[in-house]
């Protein structure tokens, strides 16, 4: 049976920064959405879904499966979920929740799911049997591309879904390779590398690279996370790095953005883009040394004039390909991929 997705996004639908899984699935799995759940909004569409104000309002579309589109401060349900998640059981729709906060740990919940036999999936739970990193990535018979950024949050899961999209457009062995709870959503598989426990981050990337050749993929696309420079989620960035193996990077940044954001203690200025090439090859294993291939620009707050002329200055400035794939098409920038593959 195929999925057909309930997006819950309660209070949070029209937020672009905390229902990015939401604005995420609707993206790249627009097809198996039949509605979005938010009260706040209801009667209103997006991306031609309709938004209903409750679980009971969704049922005649036929959704199976209730998706947490929200990505919350601090990872936790607010109060007013509790109840839509078990009227989400209650009616027979699985549940598929990406938070830190796991459904399987809540045993009123589970003992429900349990009686309505319905599965209650915590994309962020990783798999038990993990370990550290064992040399296997570096035997994989792929390139492995991984968006590295200047800050959190500015669309490294999105430049890699864009790049494997044109890939596959011209018929290359292509794979998307998911390393955080949106991603898995889209793809439906993956590890979410930030809920791992520190010394098997390495481990998780290992083995998604390895899956991802193994689901045919010549050209792996990993998707980033974090950020070197970032003080809170560098660990995570440093961990997928290596662990993954990139034969190449793309570095992406979001046009405007000058200092890092949710750090604490600042200002933590983002230092200037070729700093950042640098920065980002200098910090590659000595055994897999890594070139920036291509700058992905978001310049979703410029007009197109001003978007054409920040992408001409980010190319004069590294000496690299730069475009902004969603707003101008990743073709440019696949081509500079492929053209400092190994």
């Amino acid at each position: 049976m195929s999925t057909r997705y309930l997006l819950l996004a309660e209070g949070f639908s029209g937020d672009p920064h905390y229902g990015k899984t939401m604005r995420g699935v609707l993206r790249y799995r627009r097809d198996d959405v039949v509605a979005i759940l938010d009260s706040t909004r209801a009667g209103e569409t997006e991306d031609g879904a309709p938004v209903v104000s409750s679980v009971e309002e969704a049922l005649p579309l036929g959704p199976n499966t209730a998706l947490v589109g929200v990505a919350t401060q601090g990872g936790r349900f607010p109060p007013e979920w509790i109840a839509i998640l078990r009227a989400c059981v209650e009616h027979g729709l699985d549940v598929e929740n990406g938070l830190h906060v796991f459904l399987a740990d809540a045993a009123e919940l589970l003992e429900l799911a349990e009686r309505r036999g319905v599965e209650l999936r915590d994309l962020r739970r990783p798999p038990a049997e993990l370990s550290t990193a064992t040399g296997e990535n570096l035997a994989v018979d792929a390139t492995i591309v991984l968006t590295v950024g200047s800050d959190c949050a500015i669309g490294k899961m999105t430049v890699s879904l864009e790049l494997d999209l044109e890939a596959r457009r011209r018929g290359l062995r292509s794979v998307f390779v998911p390393t955080g709870q949106t991603g898995m959503a889209i793809a439906g598989w993956g590890i979410a590398v930030d809920a791992v426990v520190a010394d098997f981050i390495a481990g998780a990337a290992e083995r998604l690279v390895v899956e991802g050749r193994s689901r045919g993929g010549e050209l792996l696309w990993v998707e980033g996370q974090g950020s070197l420079l970032h003080p809170v989620y560098s660990g995570v960035t440093l961990g997928l790095y290596h662990g993954s193996a990139p034969h190449l990077l793309v570095l992406c940044h979001e046009c405007g953005r000058t200092e890092i954001e949710g750090a604490g203690g600042g200002p933590h200025p983002i230092p200037p883009l070729p700093d950042l090439v640098e920065l980002h090859e200098r910090l590659a294993l000595p055994v897999r040394p890594a070139r920036v291939a291509a700058v992905a620009l978001n310049t979703s707050v410029l007009g197109e004039a001003e978007a054409r002329t920040a992408i001409a200055r980010a190319a004069a400035e590294t000496g690299l390909p730069a475009d902004d794939p969603v707003r101008f098409g990743a073709s440019k920038l696949v081509d500079a991929v492929l053209a400092a593959a190994p």
